[in-house]
């Protein structure tokens, strides 16, 4: 049967809405900026060949503020060292507040941008056309692999693009997080989503299975989802939009549904472990 709701990315507008309100509500963005000033910026002083210039990849990079705060770091661990970054994000509107970013930080004279405005499928697909031998240095795919179809092939050919010494870094929540549990609710509303449900035990279990040798951080975050429950509350709405990625959830869920997110957890804090 047909799901009676719209997904909320049908509406990109009303989706970068509601991720940065997202944003604003979670302990997330101040969890991973602090992971990449410390655990990640160590290991991105491991990366290069010591040719002067690093290649680095973002895959999903959205609006470009944690990409350069790993520039930041990239810097620190390889003064003098150009970079050459591609950027790879499917919303235009993501892409133009990423370039307007650039625009206004200061220091990234070293830094060139390569844009593709494309899904990691499109990218993947034109790569392979035009038999590109390039070689990247590291690459960030932070919280988008639930939109891929097949992420373990997704996440192989990226692995194939990585120099000998490369990194590659993967942010997805982990399989005891509220998140896993709400996707279960969404798949109980007959939810025709775009998004898929993978996490990190679901990564983890690939990558042992290949022999691919992984390390796993936990990024324990948090996320304020009180106003969820103040009737006609339009931040609330908008939350509550995010976490069921459907459309106007509140006007479109009949009665019973609207009920029934208490017994979807949402009540909780909704306790979020990622891990990298």
């Amino acid at each position: 049967m047909a799901s009676p709701f719209k997904s909320l990315m049908e509406d990109d507008t009303r989706y970068l809405k509601c991720f940065q309100l997202f944003r604003e509500r979670s302990s997330e963005q101040q969890c991973m900026q602090n992971f990449i000033r410390g655990v990640l910026s160590d290991i991105l002083a491991s990366i290069g060949n010591g040719n002067g210039c690093l290649n680095v990849m973002g895959v999903g990079s959205g609006a470009g503020d944690l990409d350069l705060e790993m520039f930041s770091q990239l810097r620190l661990k390889h003064p003098g060292v150009s970079v050459h970054s591609e950027v790879v994000e499917p919303s235009s509107e993501m892409l133009e507040n990423y370039q307007d970013l650039v625009s206004k930080t200061p220091d990234l004279e070293h830094v060139k941008f390569s844009w593709n405005k494309m899904t990691a499928s499109e990218f993947e697909e034109n790569w392979r056309q035009k038999n590109f031998t390039k070689k990247m240095d590291f690459i960030h795919m932070i919280q988008m692999l639930y939109y891929i179809a097949d992420p373990c092939a997704t996440v192989s050919f990226f692995r194939s693009l990585l120099n000998k010494n490369g990194k590659l870094l993967i942010i997805l929540v982990s399989g005891t997080s509220g998140w896993e549990k709400l996707w279960n609710y969404k798949t109980q509303m007959n939810q025709n989503t775009v998004s898929y449900s993978v996490t990190t035990r679901d990564m983890k279990s690939y990558l042992d299975k290949m022999g691919i040798k992984n390390t796993f951080y936990e990024l324990p975050s948090q996320m304020d989802i009180t106003e969820c429950f103040t009737e006609g509350d339009e931040k609330g709405e908008l939350l509550l939009d995010f976490l069921t990625e459907v459309l106007d959830f509140s006007k479109t869920a009949p009665p019973s549904l609207r009920a029934r997110a208490d017994t979807w957890g949402l009540r909780l804090s909704l306790v979020d472990e990622e891990k990298g």
